[in-house]
């Protein structure tokens, strides 16, 4: 459902917004990116260029921010050169793209949006933190793939019972490649309050995305579809049902998708589709989502796909 519309009926624990959310949404006017991965670089340069936002990007490594600039520094020439934006537009971005390697320059940012590996503890510790450092007016979003957004909330603060933390909790769920795919997932935890609500989904809306709803489940809508797909597929290859081209083929010349699910999985990462699987499986208990042990095999191997230079296909 689109964040234009006005939702009549959501299953139990989802939130509803309808067109008059941007009257409750309060304004962001600087932004905070933690991760300066490939996710976390995308969501910065998007906000730097659509929205034009002053973004503060946190990374604990000098050597992944200064990767993550040259990457954004190529994507906008690439923009440059075809013709998207001129040459001071790109120039103006990437004044926009603040670097640091210190938490604590959270300190005046009214959104701040966590993009690090999917590690529950990682995110929980970052959050604790985000808690005490963001002004207390701050949204604290998550690009959280699969964990729950009502555990991430609750590790804002000791006592369940304030709210005042964990209310400005949501998932801001941007799918890769940031600045080519217009979905974006918007989950909200118990604790979630609608103004949160509101001000996320308009705020991917400036960015220039189609926000939707989901509840807070395991996986929430777009892995908890998209990871048995691919699991699945992992399967057929690891049991023999087909070959490695025959699979992708068949989907792709089949479904009308433009690429194969194991070539997918290369360019998401098989870390991260072990990790999501891993997730779907513990929570649910349902054994239909079992990673596939040639999965396991691969990630224990360090075949990861594209950003390792091997996975189903070679890259180097």
């Amino acid at each position: 459902m689109l964040a234009r519309t006005l939702v009549k009926k959501l299953p139990t624990g989802a939130r509803a917004f309808s067109s008059t959310c941007a009257r409750n949404a309060a304004e962001v006017k600087k932004l905070g990116v933690v991760g300066a991965g490939q996710m976390g670089l995308g969501i910065a340069l998007v906000a730097a260029t659509k929205a034009g936002v002053p973004v503060t990007l946190v990374d604990a490594s000098q050597k992944s921010l200064d990767k993550g600039l040259a990457f954004a520094d190529k994507l906008l020439s690439k923009d440059v050169a075809k013709h998207r934006i001129t040459q001071d537009e790109a120039d103006a971005a990437r004044a926009l793209l603040q670097p640091t390697t210190t938490l604590d320059d959270l300190h005046s940012v009214d959104f701040v949006i966590e993009a690090v590996p999917e590690i529950p503890s990682l995110k929980f510790d970052i959050f604790s933190k985000l808690a005490e450092i963001c002004p207390k007016h701050a949204i604290l979003a998550t690009n959280t793939s699969s964990i729950s957004i009502t555990r991430i909330a609750a590790s804002t603060t000791k006592d369940p019972n304030d709210t005042s933390s964990s209310s400005r909790v949501v998932s801001t769920h941007f799918m890769n490649p940031v600045p080519v795919q217009k979905g974006v997932e918007i989950i909200s935890g118990l604790q979630t309050s609608q103004e949160t609500l509101d001000t996320a989904v308009e705020f991917c809306k400036k960015l220039g995305k189609i926000p939707s709803v989901s509840k807070d489940s395991p996986g929430f809508l777009a892995n908890r579809i998209l990871m048995p797909y691919i699991n699945e597929a992992i399967i057929c290859l690891e049991t023999g049902v087909g070959d490695r081209d025959s699979i992708d083929a068949i989907m792709k010349n089949g479904t009308n998708v433009p690429m194969g699910p194991l070539q997918l999985a290369d360019f998401i990462g098989l870390d991260t589709c072990l990790a999501i699987m891993k997730v779907l499986y513990e929570e649910t208990g349902d054994s239909k989502y079992r990673p596939s042990v040639h999965l396991r095999n691969m990630v224990d191997a360090g075949w990861l796909g594209k950003k390792s230079g091997k996975g189903f296909y070679d890259y180097q």
